[in-house]
């Protein structure tokens, strides 16, 4: 907790964000942190609560009110200790993660949440200006090697737990540079690509080694998915060179919309757009996607169509349209009802704030070409929502100028090729079978290769594929060790 009567006396103080006007002309993160005096006034309305809500409502189970408290009183080292004890990269989640911990937090209930993911953001900022951050190589080896498909959160945070207690961890990335989604996905306005390469500089000075651009298992991949890959390893080559494999590769197939006029020119999945987008900015490789002057539409109104939106906006897009499937959401949810569980309401990203029309409870019906195979305009229909089950409204067919949609309707398995490779077992949504709990988790059928992440639980939260490769690492230091110190 903070200051006793903190929540009384001050107000939610969220992070500022820079001008619109001034953010559109650049792909650099523009959120203002908070100053050492804000914070700590923030981690002062951390009240006595009794029952923290929050470590539960985190998937890393952060000790929230403790760095709250410690931040209040100045002490910031020791913060970034009690975080780092249990989140290996609060500087991915202090900018990326919606915040499920301020949805329970007790404030919640009656008033404004404690601005957590702020905190957090300023702790590890101000912990990497100070030169807290620094590798933690074992004093040790096992011998044992550890090998590790995907450099997302959820195989960054499995090689660093497994290096640190001495193995040998090798991490291998289909894609030219290391972050999965977090490094060709996100854009660069919401996540510098700096944060992650200092991250790959710490692990790779613990020990851990990184392969770029190798592709394991079968190099025939779905449309869609970037590939960057100039060598290919088997599965099997990889279990025999080593003791242990992690499977970390995401849920990358993205869903498609099988709708008249799909196999028009303009039309993309939404990494199609975004990906290319990160290599110009970071690389210099032109996007070959520009939607400049374009009349845009974006389906899917989640985190990737937001991001589709801002880059749209930065391009200079005519208009940018988003359609969600679903209803409006409220614009307030019932506390009373849904506390302290991840609440459903509308949520506006600061894309959305950049220049978007939001159009909710439409389906699209098709597209329309200009008779040169581009696609000039959206057949639309909305809906009713009845019982659970859609309806179309009679007579309410719509059409909308486009030259350039982006599907942005989420990811729905990982590839498939590459659990068939290595004979792992597919649950009902056809990713990577295996448990969370109990003896064997994490482990699939195939002796000594577990499944960590999206590829496991289907697409979720960099908190969450977190989560899931820091308990993946204990699993497999016990079955290599025969127990394990790390911590679940």
């Amino acid at each position: 907790m903070g200051k006793p009567t903190g929540f009384l006396e001050y107000e939610r103080l969220s992070e500022a964000y820079a001008p619109v006007e001034q953010r559109l002309k650049h792909y650099k993160e523009f959120v203002v942190t908070l100053s050492d005096e804000e914070a700590a006034k923030q981690g002062a309305r951390c009240m006595d609560c009794g029952i923290p809500f929050c470590n539960n409502g985190c998937p890393v189970n952060n000790i929230i009110p403790d760095w709250n408290d410690l931040v209040y009183r100045g002490n910031w080292k020791e913060a970034i200790e009690v975080l780092h004890s249990t989140n290996n990269f609060p500087d991915f989640t202090g900018r990326i993660c919606p915040a499920p911990c301020e949805a329970a937090c007790t404030l919640n209930i009656n008033t404004d949440a404690v601005g957590i993911k702020s905190i957090e953001h300023a702790i590890i900022d101000k912990a990497w200006a100070n030169g807290w951050v620094v590798p933690q190589p074992s004093a040790t080896k096992t011998g044992k090697k550890v090998a590790i498909v995907g450099s997302g959160p959820a195989g960054l945070a499995a090689a660093q737990q497994l290096a640190r207690v001495g193995h040998d961890v090798t991490v291998f990335e289909k894609s030219s540079r290391i972050g999965g989604l977090l490094g060709f996905g996100i854009p660069d306005f919401k996540l510098d690509k700096s944060v992650i390469d200092r991250r790959v500089e710490q692990m790779q000075a613990e020990g851990v080694t990184f392969r770029t651009q190798v592709l394991i298992g079968d190099k025939n991949l779905p449309a869609g998915i970037n590939n960057d890959a100039t060598e290919t390893i088997s599965a099997d080559q990889l279990k025999a060179d080593f003791d242990a494999v992690i499977l970390a590769a995401g849920s990358e197939v993205p869903r498609d919309l099988p709708v008249p006029g799909r196999e028009l020119k303009g039309i993309h999945a939404a990494l199609e757009f975004l990906i290319p987008q990160n290599k110009e900015v970071q690389q210099g490789i032109a996007n070959p996607i520009n939607v400049k002057g374009k009349h845009v539409v974006v389906i899917g109104g989640g985190d990737t169509g937001s991001d589709c939106v801002g880059t749209s906006n930065r391009h200079g897009a005519a208009s940018v349209t988003q359609f969600e499937l679903m209803p409006m959401p409220p614009e307030q949810e019932n506390k009373a009802l849904t506390w302290p569980n991840w609440p459903y309401k509308l949520r506006t990203s600061s894309s959305h704030d950049e220049g978007c029309t939001r159009d909710f409870a439409v389906a699209t019906k098709g597209f329309v070409g200009d008779g040169q195979g581009n696609v000039k305009a959206l057949k639309a229909v909305r809906l009713d929502w009845k019982d659970g089950k859609m309806v179309e409204v009679a007579g309410s067919e719509f059409e909308l100028p486009c030259d350039a949609a982006f599907l942005a309707m989420g990811f729905t398995n990982p590839v498939g090729s590459l659990l068939e490779a290595f004979g792992v077992d597919k649950d009902a949504r056809n990713n990577a079978k295996a448990t969370t709990d109990g003896e064997g988790c994490y482990r699939t059928n195939v002796d000594k290769v577990f499944a960590a992440g999206d590829v496991r639980r289907g697409q979720s939260l960099v908190v969450w594929a977190i989560r899931e490769g820091r308990q993946t690492a204990r699993e497999v230091d016990a079955f290599l060790m025969g127990s394990s110190l790390l911590p679940r």
